[in-house]
């Protein structure tokens, strides 16, 4: 099969990784061809560490990465499916979705990666709403086994049993819900991770205590902060904007230190600095933070 991948940050990246490791031909797509480059590097990353693990040889690797081709320019693609995993932007995948419309043949099934936008939404900037179709991988996409399929109002069972099926041919369990804000996977968890953040920011516990007590007590494998950073501090608050506006209630809104540290950049893994310090490749304690989260200043 053929795909087109739209993004090649740390989603679009796995996505076009677990795709062409299954075999499909994968072109990826940035607005950059830079920013390709470097997601492919991340690519090979991953892949020498699954052979460093016997997981894969030398040469599974290097088929994988000659099934995926770099493009930063927009043309006709002829593909079978375009999966976009792009910025958790509304207004952003629209766009690129009018694109697409614009740029496939007509049978190209139209796929988002979203984490909480209508797909209804985004079907409405093209011209084939029955082809379009959330498919919501889980973070780390090489290494989670969960696919969210989500319809929009008009999504045809047929595109639907596509992307199913695709799915399943990537080694993933795809789980149909509802075209609902957030859907099932972060309607659920973004607002524990708001709490915890909420938590912190009343001083109830530090960093390390809520984490610890959230892996220990409830045997999560990772902490709700740690866990907050590792999804981008950015997205967790574009995810809860969408449940507060589409579902209209109150508890969904963005703790005001979650606001503070997208304010400052501070958006967890990706930029180095969350609520943990990311900066040498690995987590660890950030040394500057008070109990509630914000620096501590010396007097």
């Amino acid at each position: 099969m053929k795909l087109l991948v739209i993004g090649a940050g740390q989603m679009g990246g796995g996505i076009a990784q677990v795709a062409a490791a299954a075999g499909d031909e994968v072109m990826l797509f940035d607005r950059d061809v830079a920013l390709v480059e470097r997601g492919i590097a991340t690519m090979r990353k991953n892949l020498d560490r699954s052979i460093e693990k016997a997981r894969i040889t030398a040469a599974d690797r290097d088929a994988t990465l000659a099934r995926i081709v770099p493009v930063a320019t927009w043309a006709h693609f002829d593909v079978d499916i375009a999966i976009e995993a792009a910025t958790e932007n509304e207004t952003l995948k629209r766009e690129i979705f009018a694109k697409l419309d614009a740029h496939t043949p007509a049978r190209t099934i139209l796929a988002s990666n979203t984490s909480s936008i209508s797909i209804t939404n985004l079907a409405a900037a093209t011209s084939r709403a029955d082809r379009v179709i959330g498919m919501h991988y889980m973070n780390p996409v090489p290494v989670m086994a969960l696919v969210e399929i989500i319809r929009g109002i008009a999504t045809s069972q047929g595109t639907y049993e596509t992307v199913r099926d695709l799915a399943i041919r990537h080694g993933k369990t795809p789980v149909e819900v509802r075209n609902y804000p957030g859907f099932a996977s972060n309607r659920i968890l973004c607002p524990m991770l708001n709490e915890a953040i909420y938590a912190l920011f009343e001083g109830v516990g530090t960093v390390d205590a809520i984490d610890t007590v959230m892996k220990l007590g409830m045997n999560h494998p990772m902490g709700p902060l740690e866990l907050a950073d590792f999804i981008g501090l950015d997205t967790l608050a574009s995810i809860l904007d969408v449940l507060r506006e589409g579902l209209g209630d109150p508890k969904y809104r963005a703790c005001p230190l979650l606001r503070e540290y997208v304010a400052a950049g501070w958006l967890g893994r990706k930029s180095g600095l969350g609520f943990y310090d990311w900066r040498g490749g690995a987590r660890a304690a950030r040394t500057d933070l008070g109990p509630s989260g914000v620096p501590a200043f010396a007097s």
